[in-house]
């Protein structure tokens, strides 16, 4: 009796054991790296950085923020709009095999990836800035369009779950689906949508991609646009704490008008308590100044945000959107006006570039 109590001791000593070790083995490693890295220095991000600039275009080693700071964003954010409808490109003309190819190589690199996803309409082919009809309650279960809804996550979860590195492990990132929901520029936003149904998109879509397509390398961020001031009015949309990783805000708008840093602070603070108290990460999800017009914008306003002591404390990364040749630009080139600027406001010990990161993960 008493060896059997004792076998039965040490099995249920070597099942827990063996328990904690696959919780540890599952947990998304860009969770592990962020937390880890937390309080040490904030990720910068870019969108588009390895494919293009403002005057060059797939050029390999290539990077606007590395020709003006010495290196590489520690993050890479691609787009996926058009991928829905099977098209060659997405929305910003960029081949989704380039995509594909890049984020493999920012992932080896020992860099981030971050995916945001502007759809085509299920009910008639518009852009996602066509606001003229109502969409979301037709993508629903039960909705008009909802099995083309199906045929959309589809596509979107092969693309996703095509993206192996050199050792065939699945590519972990980051995903922002539906983002500036508080914005009425959007058709999943307040001019088209409640937040009911707003809130039933994202449940569905993040529950179909993560359970019925196995998606367990995502993790996924949650970033309204700055229109809120108060944590009920941030968290009208929140789907939920059991689909959301990442608590997020994009913010444009207060860093270009006057008082508008302590606006942005403010609701950092704002995203910063929710974040600690879901115990989520938090991120500035995406911010920029259009065509850098103000030579000093990087270090007196975004720096001015995130050298605040709870925010440099607490907030895991930032991102700035891309520099499209064609249409415009959000970190500066090189002998751009702002581009010693930005190297110093990347040079200082809030930021971490892509070197900084390997270096503090790998402590």
């Amino acid at each position: 009796m008493i060896k059997l109590k004792i076998v039965a001791v040490l099995g249920l000593s070597i099942l827990m054991s063996c328990s904690t070790e696959s919780v540890k083995d599952i947990r998304n490693p860009i969770m592990v790296q962020l937390e880890f890295v937390k309080g040490k220095g904030i990720l910068f991000g870019h969108q588009d950085d390895l494919a293009y600039g403002k005057n060059w275009s797939y050029v390999d080693g290539e990077s606007d923020v590395k020709r003006v700071a010495g290196d590489y964003p520690a993050m890479f954010g691609w787009e996926l709009g058009g991928i829905e409808l099977q098209h060659t490109n997405n929305l910003d003309s960029i081949h989704f095999q380039v995509i594909k190819d890049l984020v493999i190589k920012g992932y080896q690199m020992g860099g981030i990836n971050t995916f945001s996803w502007h759809p085509f309409s299920v009910t008639n082919g518009e852009n996602s800035w066509n606001t003229e009809t109502d969409v979301v309650k037709h993508m629903l279960p039960n909705g008009s369009h909802h099995k083309e809804f199906l045929a959309q996550l589809d596509r979107l979860a092969d693309f996703f779950q095509s993206l192996k590195a050199d050792d065939g492990k699945l590519v972990p990132f980051i995903f922002r689906p539906w983002h500036e929901m508080d914005g009425a520029w959007f058709w999943w936003g307040t001019k088209n949508c409640t937040s009911d149904e707003f809130k039933e998109l994202f449940r569905f879509s993040i529950e179909y991609l993560k359970n019925k397509k196995g998606l367990t390398q995502m993790l996924v961020a949650y970033s309204p646009d700055r229109n809120f001031t108060t944590l009920d009015e941030y968290l009208t949309w929140y789907p939920g704490d059991d689909v959301i990783d990442i608590i997020g805000m994009d913010n444009y708008y207060d860093l270009k008008v006057p008082g508008g840093v302590e606006l942005a602070i403010k609701k950092l603070h704002i995203v910063i308590a929710c974040a600690k108290e879901k115990q989520k990460l938090s991120a500035l999800t995406e911010t920029g100044l259009e065509n850098v017009t103000d030579s000093l914008w990087y270090t007196q306003k975004l720096g001015k945000v995130v050298s605040d002591s709870l925010i440099s404390k607490e907030l895991s990364y930032v991102m700035v959107w891309r520099n499209d040749p064609k249409v415009h630009f959000f970190f500066p080139y090189e002998n751009h006006p702002a581009a010693a600027n930005a190297k110093s406001f990347l040079d200082t010990p809030e930021m971490l570039l892509l070197n900084d990161f390997n270096k503090q993960k790998n402590k």
